[in-house]
């Protein structure tokens, strides 16, 4: 193991993409610290106290919302104009279309969603501004906090959507999921000290235990699903050339249980903020309290309608990745047959067929891990990791486990252990 992780220092070009990698997270965690002027932090603290939705807010940015920093929208606003991109893509064929035009067309597509993402930290920065009106300094002018703020939020936005488009190119990793990431793990040591906070003031020790319990189970089978596959024996025909023999072989086509990964419960986290986001901006009180109801974190709307997102976003995000048709012709027009299956067509239904059942575990899958441990925390009344439920558990191990093999891929290719035996 030792030795496994010293060949990763070995290999220059890796080393130069964790260093590399490594640099943009401090970066990243520096900024989190620096808050918008106009702020009184203690009337802020207050209503971070409060748990529920404002937890679940400040896990995906690291504590960068509960200190008000120039990093508080952190990679959201990018990651809400990936999925709305993703939808007018399917949605407008010409999009489509220009996606599909190679090297050219993704960089005009990815230049589409960051002019996107601009539009929606600065309707997100002016709808935290208003939601945060009641903490601002005693006699400080709040038109110009608000203006302030946005330019603040909404140039730290762009600046973390930048360093994730960075990572991703030169780093390890897909940038905006290690973004996430890191924000999640730097708030484990908050949620220890509450936990440790409430069994000083006479919580139940049982009960923490048994919360500890429920997450390592979760993490348990977070990882025996994304490992999960359902591997379809395809044959291939022998090809006599002259006096050589060509195919013949028997492979697999590895189809995943959950298709998706981690990006299917980002996209519907990042989607339910958008209501209380919203109506913050609006000055009715009783919509607010409407809204703020339904849409708490632990109510029953909001899981049940999370769930809904969970299971929509699965099958489209593996609509969208997965082609039966093109895999059936490529398998064709190599001289391949899945056993028992028609050539053509028949395959092309098989595949979808199977590929329809395996994404139907995976969204139930998805669903259950990310209503676990907001039950669990409700059956035991330990309340300390409220906010770092299923989701944040899932974001962590899906994107853990894309790094390893990642790194791996590096290390195989120059003969090195393995990390993981």
């Amino acid at each position: 193991m030792f030795g496994s992780l010293a060949g990763l220092f070995k290999i220059s070009e890796l080393k130069n993409k964790i260093l590399f990698t490594l640099g943009m997270l401090a970066l990243f965690r520096l900024g989190a610290h620096i808050p918008v002027q106009g702020i009184d932090l203690e009337k802020l603290s207050r209503i971070f106290k409060q748990g529920g939705l404002f937890d679940f807010l400040d896990l995906f940015s690291g504590g960068a919302m509960a200190t008000f920093s120039i990093f508080s929208l952190g990679i959201m606003p990018y990651i809400n104009a990936s999925i709305i991109m993703q939808l007018l893509m399917s949605v407008f064929p010409k999009l489509k279309e220009i996606a599909e035009e190679g090297e050219t067309g993704r960089k005009q597509i990815a230049q589409y969603t960051r002019y996107l993402s601009v539009a929606l930290a600065l309707v997100q920065a002016l709808s935290i501004s208003f939601w945060f009106r009641e903490t601002v300094v005693a006699g400080y002018n709040f038109t110009f906090f608000v203006v302030t703020a946005g330019i603040c939020l909404v140039a730290g936005a762009v600046f973390v959507m930048w360093m994730g488009e960075l990572m991703t190119e030169s780093g390890i990793g897909n940038g905006a999921s290690v973004l996430i990431f890191v924000g999640i793990v730097a708030r484990i040591p908050y949620y220890i000290g509450r936990t440790i906070l409430l069994i000083q003031g006479g919580a139940s020790v049982l009960g923490v235990i048994f919360l500890i319990l429920v997450f390592l189970g979760v993490i348990v089978g977070i990882i025996v699903v994304q490992e999960g596959q359902r591997k379809i024996p395809v044959q291939y025909a022998k090809k006599i050339v002259g006096r050589k023999v060509y195919g013949g072989q028997n492979t697999f086509i590895p189809l995943r249980i959950n298709q998706g990964g981690v990006l299917p419960i980002i996209f519907a986290s990042a989607l339910m903020q958008f209501p209380l986001m919203i109506v913050r901006m609006i000055p009715n009180q009783t919509l607010q309290n409407l809204v703020q109801k339904y849409f708490n974190y632990d109510s029953v709307f909001y899981m049940g309608f999370f769930c809904l997102l969970i299971f929509f976003f699965t099958y489209f995000y593996t609509a969208l990745t997965f082609e039966p048709n093109e895999l059936s012709e490529n398998i064709k027009k190599h001289g391949g047959f899945i056993l028992g299956v028609r050539p053509g067509r028949p395959t092309a239904e098989y595949l979808e067929k199977i590929i329809s059942r395996l994404t139907l575990v995976g969204a139930f899958f998805l669903a259950v891990i990310a209503l676990i441990p907001v039950v669990a925390a409700n059956l035991t009344h330990i309340s300390s990791f409220q906010g770092l439920g299923g989701t944040a558990l899932l974001i962590v191990v899906g994107v853990a486990l894309d790094i390893i093999k990642q790194v791996e891929t590096h290390l195989v290719a120059r003969q090195y252990e393995s990390l993981l035996k």
